[in-house]
């Protein structure tokens, strides 16, 4: 279900407050429901020594939740330098990053490598000659093409811009080995969203079976397998949450058949970021006008500057209007729309709402991945202001609002003209 029910539960009652303290609109995030998430995966994966979550940074880059994501002991996942900045000033460094691009520069591995370094985790076999040093431990991003299917946000394998070819795997870790590299791990991401627990179980047995296949071809030892990211959240009220339960149960099986046949088994490393924050995160927004023409509009003061995944997939977010119960009220068909000059700037089109009047207070669920972190400056919009909802019950300015200085401040610089 969208929007868990202690969320609502901490956040519904001082919602109204919240809004005339800070105004609209802003993302707020619950600290309780992430940690109860990780908490969740350290249990579902406790079975298996060495096992790491490494917070996908892109999904939520804020300094305040990945304070709370480095107290788990959670590692970063990175894919760029200010991702690799972020993370280092929550004093992470070594094994605790993950470091993967793709058509990385010579500026992306110098900072990779450096300040502490991080796991490298190389996404092409032409990136090996570019490598500025030789780091003991490398880890590859494998595509296994036309072996398995994907699914709509990152695309089929055989279409997909990221990885390492199967039939390059090889030769990719042959030639690290041959120039120094000791130390081996195996990544790949195939699924965004994923709700079948099946998928994710399916990765994990191809990534063990490809380590046992390349261990006896090159006389090399895995440390670990990374399966990436791509736990689903249920965005809609009829989705069946992922079975966390038993998708570990079958991993941990894996596991421990590897270790029977091998008498070791690799680490288990993970790169949740929307499973770990997704649901823990909502869009606040105000009613600011209403249209009815050829369909019925509700103007909302947020814009897909702010959640952009709607506009972008068609993807579907709930919406609550505070204090409405569709239950209990009319409901009538609109589309809530923002004021960004493009038709798909809309969070819901012909969705059954409560009826909406100008002030009442919209609550977009599911926003704490890919949502301010995707927002942009089209039509010079200002992304808006993240809330933290504290265990106590305070809320927290973790990011303020967007202004117009910070948008004209790459406007102010120094003439540099080439001339003939």
């Amino acid at each position: 279900m969208p929007m868990s029910d202690n969320f609502k539960k901490r956040l519904l009652p001082d919602l109204t407050d919240i809004v005339t303290h800070f105004g609209t609109p802003f993302h707020i995030y619950d600290e309780a429901g992430i940690i109860d998430t990780g908490i969740a995966l350290k249990n579902a994966f406790s079975g298996i020594d060495g096992f790491m979550e490494y917070f996908a940074v892109k999904a939520l880059p804020n300094p305040s939740i990945l304070s709370i994501i480095q107290e788990m002991g959670f590692g970063f996942d990175c894919s760029s330098i200010p991702e690799l900045v972020l993370s280092r000033q929550q004093g992470a460094s070594g094994d605790k990053i993950i470091f993967t691009s793709n058509n990385t520069t010579d500026e992306d591995f110098t900072a990779a490598l450096s300040d502490g370094g991080c796991i490298l985790n190389l996404d092409d076999i032409s990136l090996i000659p570019k490598l500025p040093v030789i780091p003991e431990l490398i880890c590859f991003r494998y595509n296994p093409g036309p072996r398995r299917t994907g699914n709509d946000i990152i695309g089929n394998p055989i279409e997909a811009k990221y990885g390492v070819s199967h039939d390059q795997i090889l030769d990719a870790y042959r030639q690290m080995a041959e120039l120094g590299s000791t130390r081996f791990g195996l990544h790949t991401m195939l699924a965004s969203n994923e709700l079948n627990y099946s998928y994710i179980v399916e990765t994990t047995r191809m990534l063990l079976k490809l380590t046992q296949w390349l261990s006896a071809e090159l006389n090399i030892r895995f440390e670990f397998i990374n399966i990436g990211g791509g736990l689903g959240i249920p965005y809609r009220p009829e989705d069946s949450p992922l079975n966390l339960d038993e998708m570990s149960r079958q991993i941990n099986t894996l596991f421990d058949d590897y270790r029977s046949r091998n008498e070791y088994a690799p680490k288990l490393f993970m790169e949740s970021g929307r499973f770990m924050t997704g649901p823990h995160g909502a869009l606040v927004t105000k009613a600011i006008n209403r249209k009815d023409i050829y369909r019925k509009y509700v103007g909302v003061d947020a814009c897909m500057s702010a959640l952009m995944r709607p506009g972008m997939y068609g993807a579907y977010h709930h919406i609550d209007v505070l204090g409405k119960d569709p239950t209990k009220v009319p409901t009538e068909k609109v589309d809530v729309v923002g004021s960004l000059c493009e038709n798909i700037d809309k969070f819901a089109v012909e969705r059954d709402l409560p009826e909406i009047e100008s002030d009442d207070i919209l609550i977009i669920h599911d926003t704490g991945a890919h949502g301010h972190a995707m927002g942009f400056n089209y039509n010079a919009k200002m992304r808006p202001q993240e809330l933290l909802l504290r265990q106590d019950g305070s809320v927290e300015l973790i990011r303020r609002e967007e202004t117009m200085a910070d948008y004209f401040s790459t406007l102010s610089f120094e003439k540099n003209i080439l001339k003939k």
